[in-house]
């Protein structure tokens, strides 16, 4: 037996709670990505409308914000990007490292 009919940007705003430009919104920043009909509409099923749910939830529990979701999975996304913030969080974990890590920058600066 088939699931329910996938809903469209607006029925699954009203079901899910969130607005059609938020949803456009995650869908940009990749956290919830609908499928797409052949003629461009986004067509949220089961499994959106459980992200989303769960979306909510994570932001509750841990109080988070949409941008800080969006940019850890940007982490998740992106090697170079994560080697350099953990380079840059882990120079702040000694005191004087940050001051070998802001000569290195600007020595690679220099260099380029």
């Amino acid at each position: 037996m088939p699931g329910p009919a996938p809903l469209t940007v607006g029925a699954a705003a009203a079901e899910s709670g969130w607005s059609a430009r938020m949803l456009r919104y995650l869908e940009h920043h990749g956290l919830v990505v609908p499928s797409r009909t052949r003629s461009g509409y986004r067509t949220y099923g089961l499994g959106e409308l459980n992200r989303l749910r769960a979306l909510r939830t994570l932001r509750e529990r841990h109080a988070v914000d949409l941008a800080e979701i969006a940019f850890a999975a940007r982490l998740r996304r992106e090697p170079e990007l994560r080697t350099a913030v953990d380079g840059w969080l882990a120079a702040g974990e000694d005191a004087g490292s940050w001051i070998e890590w802001e000569q290195r920058k600007h020595e690679r600066l220099l260099a380029a």
